[in-house]
């Protein structure tokens, strides 16, 4: 069996009005599977739904006993949004969030009844969820801050223990360190990401992922320079020695997003996708 990850248990009751169900979609990519969250106890919002699984669907119905009034989702990454449709046609709950940038791999299927600008609440008798318009790894990601526990559900943002890839167009590596730098700045009590466990130190994780962002663009810059005139496939092993070349494509859409970065910076540019140092 592949290891995808620490091992989490499949429903968990992380905070007073505060549930997680872990989806069975585990994988290199989801790593233990999808988190979604279950706020508030009289009615409940969904954080998340995540892929359309019948059994999930079914098991998220059950954990609440069918009183859900809101459906959020962070992103519309085929991971975490196709399940809102089919949990909104079991409860007619209001469907909260930002509809799918005109790109490949989205969810298509995801039509929010209201959509959500940075700033904008979820008020409930029970709790209050803030819209953080968070852009980066999706241009139209959403975090959410639970004003009562400050604790920030972080999507694909922020996950447990690794970083995530930044695939450009719609990804943009400059969106999202100044997103990261956003986050860190509300001070939260916690992070409770959309892969992996709780975060407890949210200003320590936040760092570590920016310092790896920055040390990588420094590594990309560094390459540029040593090796003018090579594509963003050329240049990936002289970037990413330390990921294995059945990764190599991934790794070249992170570079890519780096690159970019560099090129609206100033210190890169390219002729015929040939890149070099200014």
């Amino acid at each position: 069996m592949p290891d995808f990850g620490p091992s989490m248990p499949p429903f968990a009751e992380l905070a007073p009005g505060v549930r997680r169900i872990v989806a069975p979609n585990p994988s290199m990519m989801t790593g233990p599977g999808t988190n979604t969250y279950l706020v508030g106890e009289d009615a409940v919002a969904v954080i998340d739904p995540g892929p359309a699984i019948p059994e999930h669907i079914e098991n998220i119905l059950l954990k609440t006993e069918g009183y859900i009034a809101w459906i959020l989702a962070t992103h519309t990454h085929p991971d975490h949004s196709p399940g809102v449709v089919m949990l909104a046609e079991r409860t007619g709950a209001e469907v909260l969030g930002i509809p799918a940038p005109d790109r490949a791999s989205q969810d298509k299927t995801f039509a929010p009844t209201r959509v959500l600008a940075d700033g904008d609440a979820l008020d409930t008798d029970e709790f209050r969820l803030e819209a953080v318009h968070t852009p980066g790894h999706a241009s139209n990601h959403l975090c959410f801050r639970h004003a009562g526990l400050n604790w920030l559900f972080t999507g694909d943002h922020v996950i447990d223990g690794s970083t995530v890839v930044i695939n450009p167009p719609d990804g943009d590596m400059k969106h999202y360190i100044e997103s990261l730098e956003k986050c860190r700045d509300l001070d939260c009590a916690a992070l409770a990401p959309g892969h992996g466990e709780v975060i407890e130190d949210p200003v320590r994780a936040i760092d570590w992922i920016i310092d790896h962002r920055l040390e990588r663009e420094a590594k990309v810059l560094a390459a540029v320079r040593a090796n003018p005139g090579l594509t963003t496939r050329e240049l990936v092993p002289h970037v990413y020695k330390d990921v294995a070349p059945h990764l190599y494509r991934l790794a070249e859409r992170s570079l890519l997003a780096h690159i970019l970065k560099l090129e609206g910076d100033g210190v890169a540019a390219r002729a015929d996708e040939r890149w070099r140092a200014t």
